[in-house]
């Protein structure tokens, strides 16, 4: 966990968390949700991504916002912290 405080690969898996324990449910049953909406998301890639060791997409978010029956915005932190250690280095191209 302390790799996700220095260098965090999302922004959304504190509000995935807890979203999930709001709704009283396990990452083995989020991830069998996840699974049956479409995505091959394993309990051990739900817990990488609550931790913010694991990149999320787009359609990922998608669903995961689907899922957890919220709002995509709701999904991101008020504030965020670490964007500049989330947002991938320019390569000089665009």
């Amino acid at each position: 966990m302390e790799q996700s405080q220095q260098n965090p690969q999302n922004l959304v898996g504190p509000a995935v968390r807890s979203l999930r324990t709001a709704a009283g449910i396990t990452q083995k049953v989020l991830s069998a949700k996840i699974q049956l909406a479409g995505w091959d998301l394993s309990r051990e890639g739900l817990s990488k991504i609550e931790a913010q060791l694991r990149r999320v997409n787009d359609a990922e978010l998608y669903l995961l916002a689907r899922v957890l029956k919220c709002e995509m915005r709701d999904l991101f932190p008020k504030r965020p912290r670490n964007l500049d250690s989330v947002v991938r280095p320019s390569r000089g191209r665009s």
